[in-house]
């Protein structure tokens, strides 16, 4: 057989993984650099427990050796030593999954190994009842600035996120061009998963906030964070979560059931989504408030609202008419008996 016409070698695993992160999922796919930071994370943790678990390298690996007992072995260590939760276990996989299917199309001669391998499931979990705030809790929350310019920048965060149902990581990343203060047309332009871009009307309270805000902080400009922290960078989502907790504990002195609780930003999202869900707003309109990939995400906040649950109740008529049972004649009886 002639050079020319010898078979193909497939690519190296290595190969594989560089050209899956440095070509498939940025020029081929274009996942926004948050989602290839996810997958890339997930990769080094399964790189660092198969070399413990094989004792093999990362660049000696081949694609035989991800079998579904690797796979599982991994996710049992994500769960049981890394205290991973299900969902962050199940999101590690799809990555895994992911990157196989990837590399079905780029080694024909591995098919069957990594079709055993993307047998392996998601583990199914049961998903917690949604938290969320009542109306006072949340304005309680949110409270009233006492002049200082942390307090100020707070008021406008919290504003902001029950105003638009945003999550952390779309609020602190808007900056002051993309907010519009204009009468009858306020809204903030917010960018969500997947590049995806939304915007949500803003109230007359919370515009009012925003503009007393940039009166005080005359040096920002278009290209300006419009949350800094006060180095005037962009606040982390640490630092929100921090501000938050101290905004409850303050809250607790009116609504001491707060101190009971666990509030996290994300509460509020999901207080934004019921409040809405109540005041009889579509739950399709909801899913486009919330920048909700899949309206089955929305559905989950009907599942947790029991006041609408009692209310379709009350729709319903109870049963005047008493139940009688049923009762066969002697004959049937016998007949049963004897079988």
């Amino acid at each position: 057989m002639s050079r020319n016409n010898q078979p193909k070698m497939p690519p190296s695993f290595a190969t594989l993984v560089q050209t899956y992160f440095t070509e498939h999922l940025t020029q081929q796919r274009a996942l926004s650099p948050r989602t290839i930071a996810t997958y890339r994370d997930a990769f080094i943790l399964f790189l660092d427990f198969v070399e413990v678990h094989l004792g093999k390298s990362p660049v000696a690996l081949t694609l035989a050796d991800i079998t579904p007992e690797v796979i599982m072995a991994f996710l049992d260590h994500l769960e049981r030593q890394r205290h991973n939760s299900v969902r962050s276990r199940n999101a590690r996989l799809v990555a895994l999954r992911s990157f196989l299917k990837f590399a079905a199309h780029r080694d024909v001669s591995s098919l069957k190994v990594i079709e055993r391998a993307l047998g392996v499931p998601v583990k199914r979990f049961e998903r917690p009842m949604l938290g969320f705030l009542s109306r006072e809790e949340v304005l309680a929350v949110i409270g009233a600035p006492d002049g200082t310019w942390v307090s100020q920048r707070d008021h406008v965060l919290f504003l902001l996120l029950y105003n638009s149902g945003a999550r952390v990581s779309e609020i602190i990343g808007v900056k002051v061009s993309e907010v519009v203060l204009d009468d009858g047309a306020a809204c903030i332009h917010l960018h969500g998963k997947g590049r995806k871009q939304r915007s949500v009307p803003l109230w007359r309270s919370t515009v009012k906030a925003i503009r007393t805000w940039l009166r005080r902080n005359p040096q920002f400009d278009a290209a300006s964070a419009l949350l800094p922290n006060r180095h005037g960078h962009a606040m982390t989502r640490t630092n929100v979560a921090q501000r938050l907790t101290l905004a409850v504990e303050a809250a607790t002195t009116t609504h001491p059931d707060l101190a009971k609780r666990r509030v996290s930003p994300h509460t509020i999202r999901h207080t934004t989504a019921m409040h809405l869900l109540q005041a009889g707003v579509d739950i399709s309109v909801i899913a486009l408030w919330l920048g909700h990939e899949s309206p089955a995400t929305t559905h989950h906040y009907v599942e947790a609202d029991l006041a609408m649950k009692e209310r379709a109740l009350a729709r319903l008529q109870a049963p005047e008419v008493k139940i009688h049972r049923y009762r066969p004649p002697d004959s049937l009886i016998d007949f049963l008996r004897t079988l």
